[in-house]
């Protein structure tokens, strides 16, 4: 028997089903989706295909789905009534690695609509190809780069969950695995909580309030980085400034400020100046402001993204960037809903991939991320002074960040997304 909390030990020992009624729950670093048990249900197995597609190719294609479906994810987050005048950041690598997660359990017209949403219709890939992707996706990590990626599973003791499904997280979504005793769900949201913060540095210190004790099966996806400007603002710079959330409403900020040379780009079809900040990493910032934060956000997609990155030119700028820290938290059911996921949702679910004993549903998704900026980086904590340079008879045109503008964690050689979002008050 597999004692709780005892990580990826074997799951064989567990009782053979859960009892009608139960949940099962996947909670994604910021993402958690729970599932309930119904009735016996047998879905088509799903054979694993020899996949035509080369490595390289199939990772480039997931990589580029997952580009588009990051956008359309902002894009449905962004009209949301509930996000109207609001900060918005998420992870899409943490929500679309959840879905492929989800997706090996899925079966028949659920796989397919998951599929669908994630943008890998087309692609003419198998389960089997998805999970390489994924598996290259999550382990691409630069060395010396505070950047982890990863799964969990929590598995009641009660519940018998397919040995293959357990062995495709372990193997290709870096999964660990632990036993717990969903009966008692202060315990088990106290390992949760746990265990997230440790994965996120203290980020997220809390995704559990509670817990169903019928709760058969936790999952959670985790993204945390931590990057250091390449070339940090000096501190004693840091003035308090003004940014206009809206005609009418202006707010105080900490603004920092740095002039030096900096890669930027002028989109004047969509009269946005884009700023390159790099970090002391393979990943850098990138800043978005446009005229009318709407208009941009009307057209924004992975093309413009690239199209940034290509022309961007390094010239001397002096640039103010507010200094901020925001945590975001969505319930996602409707938008992915709206994507095209709409039976897993329903009694038309066919998670039979899971266990093929009994009928789950998912019943809940939900996303939280946080995003710290200061003058050493992106989530870190410390400054390194700068020299000033008597260039004071050029003119130096100033890039102020004092409205709502865009901002995104990527990889350049990849255009690999980690965090997207909107700043629309850098004080909520």
């Amino acid at each position: 028997m597999c004692k709780p909390n005892k990580q990826y030990c074997s799951f064989e020992p567990f009782f053979q089903y859960i009892k009608m009624g139960a949940a099962v729950v996947f909670w994604i670093t910021s993402l958690m989706v729970y599932m309930v048990t119904g009735y016996p249900h047998e879905g088509p197995a799903m054979q694993a295909q020899d996949s035509n597609v080369d490595t390289q190719g199939m990772v480039s294609s997931v990589a580029s789905a997952n580009k588009e479906f990051a956008f359309t994810l902002y894009r449905r987050l962004a009209v949301n009534d509930g996000n109207h005048g609001k900060n918005i950041f998420f992870s899409p690598l943490s929500v679309s690695s959840a879905l492929a997660a989800l997706s090996v359990g899925a079966r028949g017209e659920t796989h397919r609509q998951i599929f669908s949403g994630l943008g890998l219709d087309n692609l003419s890939l198998s389960q089997t190809d998805l999970n390489g992707a994924f598996r290259s996706l999550l382990e691409n990590q630069v060395s010396g780069e505070d950047a982890t990626k990863g799964t969990a599973v929590f598995v009641d003791s009660r519940f018998k969950a397919q040995h293959n499904f357990l062995d495709v997280l372990k193997q290709s979504y870096f999964s660990d695995g632990f036993a717990v005793d969903f009966t008692k769900s202060t315990d088990a949201a106290d390992t949760i909580n746990k265990y997230v913060a440790d994965k996120t540095n203290g980020k997220i210190d809390k995704l559990v309030e509670s817990l169903d004790p019928n709760t058969a099966m936790y999952l959670l996806s985790y993204i945390y980085f931590k990057g250091k400007w390449a070339s940090p603002f000096e501190s004693g710079l840091t003035k308090e400034d003004t940014f206009t959330v809206e005609q009418n409403n202006k707010v105080p900020v900490q603004m920092m400020n740095k002039e030096d040379n900096f890669d930027v780009y002028y989109d004047q079809a969509i009269n946005t100046s884009v700023l390159h900040l790099p970090f002391n990493s393979s990943y850098s910032m990138l800043l978005a402001l446009p005229d009318d934060i709407t208009t941009l956000e009307n057209v924004i997609n992975s093309a413009y993204v690239s199209k940034w990155l290509k022309w961007k030119k390094s010239r001397n700028y002096d640039i103010y960037v507010p200094k901020f820290s925001i945590k975001t938290s969505y319930k996602l059911n409707n938008v992915l809903t709206e994507m095209g996921m709409t039976d897993m949702f329903s009694d038309r679910a066919d998670l039979s991939g899971i266990s093929e004993g009994q009928k789950l549903v998912v019943s809940e998704v939900v996303h939280q991320a946080t995003l710290d900026v200061d003058e050493a980086g992106a989530t870190a904590a410390a400054a390194t002074g700068i020299g000033i340079t008597l260039l004071s008879f050029r003119h130096i045109p100033v890039l102020k960040f004092n409205r709502p503008f865009m901002a995104f964690i990527i990889q350049p050689s990849t255009e690999k997304i980690l965090f997207m979002g909107r700043i629309v008050n850098p004080n909520i």
